[in-house]
C-alpha cells in the first residue's frame, strides 16, 4: 500500500486523490446574483448539512488550480450574502453538467442549461424550477482556507425558507428518497445515483458548449427530448454544417431512407434513441436534418 505525503504531490495530483476516495458527495446547485443583478448558477461537491438548529448547510467553492482565480458564485456571496442551494436529481444532471461550464461573467447559466429561473421568496437569487428541494439562505460567514490554488472558502449558509416539490413526498408529508432520485458527485467523470449506482457523464469541453439557449427552438420545446436529452446537445462546441449534415445523411440512407422527410417528432425519437448511446453528434444532425 503506497503511503503518500501530500506536500509531495502537486495540487491537481491530490485534488484527483481526494475527490477519487472521498464519494459519492452530495452537489450544492448554487445560484447566486451579482451586485448589478445578473444571474449566475454553479454546481459544487464540496457540500453538505451542518445544523438543524440554526438549519445550516456549506459548501465550498475552491479557488481554480490552474490559474488561482475564484469562481464568480464566491464573489457574488461575499457582495450579496444570499444564495440559493437546489439539490440535484437525474432528470436534471446533463444540464447540471452543462452549467458547470467556464461560461463568461454575465453569462446567463440557467439560458445556458435550459433552466428556468424561479423568483425567490425572501433573498435576490432565483431558484431552479426544475430542482426537487431549493433552499433560501442568506450568507452568515466565508472562511478562507488559503490563498493558493486548490484552497477552498467555506460558505456558511443558513436556510431561512426551503420549498419541497410535493410530487418527491409521500403520504406522511415526508420526502421519498427514491422519488427524489439524488445524485452525487465522485472522481473524475463518475457521479452516483442514490438508488442505482455509479455512472458516467462526459466532462464540459475544455472550450465553450453553445448551451441549450443556442439550439433551435423547435429542439428546445421538444415534446419527446428531456431536460437530460437538451443539456447533452448544448454541451457541444458548435452546430454542425450543413454538409456533414448531408454527408449523414446519404451514411444512414440505407438504414434510415426517409429521414430528412419523416416527422418533427419522428426525428426527436430518432435523436433521442442516439442520445441514450453518447452518440450527441448524430443526435443533433438528425434533428438539423
Amino acid at each position: 500500500m503506497p503511503s503518500i505525503d501530500p506536500k509531495s504531490l502537486s495540487t491537481s495530483k491530490l485534488h484527483g486523490y481526494l475527490l477519487s476516495a472521498i464519494a459519492p458527495r452530495p452537489i450544492a446547485f448554487a445560484s447566486t446574483m451579482d451586485a448589478e443583478g445578473n444571474p449566475n448558477l454553479s454546481p459544487f461537491s464540496f457540500f453538505n448539512v451542518f445544523s438543524a438548529n440554526p438549519p445550516i448547510l456549506i459548501f465550498s467553492p475552491a479557488r481554480r488550480v490552474k490559474n488561482n482565480t475564484t469562481k464568480h458564485t464566491l464573489q457574488n456571496a461575499e457582495i450579496t450574502k444570499e444564495v440559493v442551494i437546489n439539490v440535484v436529481n437525474y432528470n436534471m444532471v446533463h444540464q447540471m453538467s452543462l452549467s458547470s461550464t467556464e461560461y463568461p461573467e454575465g453569462v446567463n447559466e440557467f439560458e445556458k442549461a435550459g433552466l428556468t429561473m424561479l423568483k425567490s421568496d425572501l433573498v435576490k437569487p432565483f431558484r431552479v424550477a426544475e430542482a426537487p428541494v431549493q433552499f433560501e439562505c442568506k450568507v452568515n460567514e466565508i472562511v478562507k482556507l488559503g490563498s493558493q490554488g486548490g484552497a477552498g472558502n467555506l460558505i456558511i449558509c443558513e436556510v431561512v425558507k426551503l420549498h419541497i416539490d410535493d410530487a418527491v413526498l409521500d403520504e406522511n408529508g415526508a420526502i421519498d428518497q427514491n422519488k427524489l432520485d439524488l445524485i452525487a458527485r465522485a472522481g473524475g467523470s463518475y457521479y452516483s445515483r442514490a438508488k442505482d449506482g455509479f455512472f458516467e457523464i462526459p466532462k464540459p469541453i475544455a472550450t465553450l458548449g453553445i448551451g441549450v439557449d443556442a439550439l433551435p427552438e423547435g429542439v428546445k420545446n421538444s415534446t419527446v427530448l428531456t431536460g437530460n436529452d437538451l443539456g447533452m446537445l448544448g454541451n457541444i462546441e458548435a452546430l454542425p454544417t450543413q454538409e456533414s449534415i448531408t454527408t449523414f445523411i446519404e451514411d444512414v440512407a440505407e438504414r434510415y431512407p426517409n429521414i430528412a422527410s419523416v416527422t418533427a417528432i419522428e426525428k426527436h425519437k430518432l435523436a433521442k434513441n442516439y442520445l441514450s448511446f453518447g452518440d450527441v453528434e448524430s443526435a443533433i444532425k438528425v434533428l438539423l436534418s
